[in-house]
């Protein structure tokens, strides 16, 4: 049927629609955005987007875990493997620096206090000084060697290399399952060192941690299809420093972290999901096994 000269419903009478705008941010309504919290179903600007396993959350879901009912574990958004998204995706990272950067402070404030956290299996025989190292007892200086810097540019290359590796790696993973890659790391540093090293050299530093990070890092990018050059090279650029004479570097340190940050990465990233939380713990728990038995090896054969 065809259209009546002058009705206003024709065709070539019809205005242009008016344009719809976006709705605001609910933190920020100034800024129009047409992203939406999967959760809550508010809308949210990139400054206040959190990434979760699908889509976008507010900070509010984030933080409470409220928005859907649920319960707010069930409900929180999770990482790739399987922790907590959070607000600060370094904040563990920002504490083992600044434990790091305290102990350097305090080592050099006290002249005798770095003897006390410096890894060594036994000081050599010396008249009127009792027997002192790990193979002695001291057992915990497996652990304050992780934190124990003299030099500053020891510290710093072990800092700048923690802060680097290690706030993508807490995103990735979670804070927990992070922690627990950092320090089952360095534990595998320390025992290495004790079984290999001789039992009068005195070792300290971050490293075999922060070699953990290298090789978590390493299978995380993998895992997810990157480039893996960047960090291959990063990598060998390391290990040739480790190995070259004149640098008095702990290479058992090294490649124990290494070795160690391997195998916890894999397990962090490629556990299946029914079983997530036990492959992962269960992989540190074997690590941290083998950790205790060269321990007690290396002990047994220094008493």
């Amino acid at each position: 049927m065809d259209q009546a000269p002058g009705d206003p419903q024709g065709p070539e009478k019809q205005g242009p629609r008016p344009a719809q705008s976006l709705p605001g941010c609910y933190r920020h309504p100034d800024r129009e955005t047409g992203i939406r919290c999967t959760r809550c179903d508010r809308p949210i600007c990139p400054e206040c987007m959190v990434n979760a396993s699908v889509g976008f959350h507010c900070p509010d879901c984030v933080r409470t875990g409220s928005g859907t009912g649920h319960a707010p574990d069930a409900s929180r958004p999770r990482t790739l493997a399987g922790g907590t998204v959070t607000a600060d995706p370094r904040l563990v990272t920002k504490i083992l620096v600044g434990i790091n950067v305290a102990v350097f402070i305090a080592v050099h404030a006290s002249s005798s206090l770095l003897n006390d956290l410096v890894l060594i299996g036994r000081w050599p025989p010396a008249p009127f000084v009792p027997d002192q190292g790990v193979a002695e007892g001291e057992w915990y200086r497996m652990v304050t060697t992780m934190f124990t810097h003299e030099e500053i540019w020891h510290i710093a290359f072990n800092m700048l290399s923690l802060w680097f590796l290690g706030g993508p790696l807490e995103a990735a993973l979670g804070r927990a399952r992070y922690l627990a890659l950092y320090l089952v790391s360095g534990l595998a540093g320390s025992a290495l060192t004790y079984l290999l090293s001789s039992p009068t050299t005195a070792t300290l530093g971050a490293s075999g941690a922060v070699f953990g990070l290298f090789g978590a890092t390493a299978v995380l990018m993998r895992r997810l299809n990157y480039d893996m050059r960047p960090v291959i090279a990063l990598l060998a650029i390391n290990l040739i420093f480790t190995f070259s004479p004149g640098f008095n570097i702990s290479w058992q340190a090294h490649i124990g972290g290494l070795v160690a940050g391997v195998v916890i990465g894999y397990g962090m990233v490629h556990a299946p999901r029914e079983r997530r939380t036990l492959v992962q713990y269960g992989t540190c728990a074997l690590v941290l096994v083998l950790v205790v038995g060269l321990t007690l090896l290396r002990t047994a054969q220094l008493t």
